[in-house]
């Protein structure tokens, strides 16, 4: 056991090394996504003004057809379809460094937190019923954090970059159309046109997932309500959001605690549950925000699910960890075949 001690002290003093090295990169880097965003903003600008311009000139030539040079209508289409490709992709970009901005913060105020709790408390190992050291939380984190990332790398590889490699494959069929069929051309730049409005909607969709950056401005209630509606619009999930009480805006990081335990309960409910409607009913009390996530997917024997290792799939243990830390409680209640429901409760002050 004192072996074992020995070990749980020595790896923690390393990771708070670790920390104390993530914290100087991680402030490093806040500085070069700063200067980023304003190159990366001024470039925005500059082919807003470019798109504009080439817009109206494409409009005068589309005007004069029938006088101007087939390789002035070439040009003019090629311009315009060049400086509006540029400036969506400048403008993802810019709204993957805003978000990397926000979460690159937010990461810093936590590696913060745990040094000065680091340098305020001991090292004490916790103790399971049996005698042995159970998993720190530490640890149960960092995983949940790589199953994220694996999730997003999917979703990724499946959504929006599947949809940028059909934009480029529908810009070369448009640009062989050009001397041999003028107005298929035209027809197959429409298409372009409205598959580009559609997947900057998927990325949009995409970064509300990483960082839903109106959370900040608008606060919890108005941030689940889009992102309810977008989640069932994506997922085909039937699922409604009743909220009751006094809406109001609660500590910044209960606001994101509680959207983020939504968003991966309703995630379990579609990937894992394979439910067709979710409920989702939120209770703003005076002392107390209740929250209650039920569906009607292929559910599970909780007593079973919470001693195996599918529970660390799920994310169970550390949703639990998660709401006793900022003094709460959560309940799981499911069978098979009966679906599953989750409510938790966070003290509002």
């Amino acid at each position: 056991m004192a072996a074992s001690t020995e070990t749980g002290i020595a790896s923690f003093e390393q990771f708070l090394e670790e920390c104390s090295k993530e914290y100087e990169q991680a402030q490093r880097q806040l500085k070069e996504i700063d200067l980023l965003i304003q190159q990366t903003t001024a470039e925005v600008e500059r082919l807003a003004q470019r798109n504009t311009h080439m817009t109206n000139r494409l409009r005068q030539v589309e005007a004069a057809l029938d006088t101007v040079p087939r390789e002035d209508i070439r040009e003019a289409y090629t311009a315009v379809l060049d400086t509006q490709q540029r400036l969506f992709t400048m403008r993802g970009q810019l709204e993957k460094l805003q978000s990397e901005q926000h979460n690159l913060a937010r990461y810093l105020d936590l590696l913060r937190s745990i040094l000065e709790i680091a340098d305020r408390a001991e090292y004490e190992p916790r103790i399971s019923e049996g005698g042995e050291p159970t998993q720190p939380l530490v640890v149960r984190i960092i995983e949940a954090q790589e199953r994220e990332r694996q999730r997003l790398s999917r979703q990724m590889h499946d959504g929006p970059a599947q949809s940028l490699t059909n934009l480029i494959l529908q810009a070369e069929i448009c640009e062989r159309l050009f001397d041999t069929d003028p107005e298929r051309a035209r027809a197959e730049l429409i298409n372009l046109k409205n598959a580009v409005a559609a997947t900057f909607q998927k990325i949009k969709a995409f970064i509300l997932n990483l960082r839903p950056m109106m959370l900040d401005d608008l606060g919890l209630i108005p941030t689940l309500r889009r992102y309810v509606d977008s989640f069932s619009d994506n997922s085909g999930v039937l699922t409604h959001l009743m909220v009751t009480g006094k809406e109001r805006r609660l500590a910044p990081h209960k606001e994101m605690a509680i959207f983020r335990l939504v968003q991966e309960l309703l995630n379990n409910a579609y990937e894992y549950g394979h439910a067709s409607s979710v409920q989702i009913n939120l209770d703003m009390g005076d002392e107390l925000v209740r929250v209650s996530v039920e569906d009607n997917g292929s559910g599970f024997e909780l007593t079973e699910m919470l001693a195996s290792p599918d529970a660390d799939r799920l994310g169970l243990a550390t949703m639990r960890e998660r709401v006793e830390m900022l003094g709460g409680q959560i309940h799981f209640d499911s069978g098979l075949g009966r679906g599953t429901r989750v409510s938790f409760e966070l003290p509002v002050s």
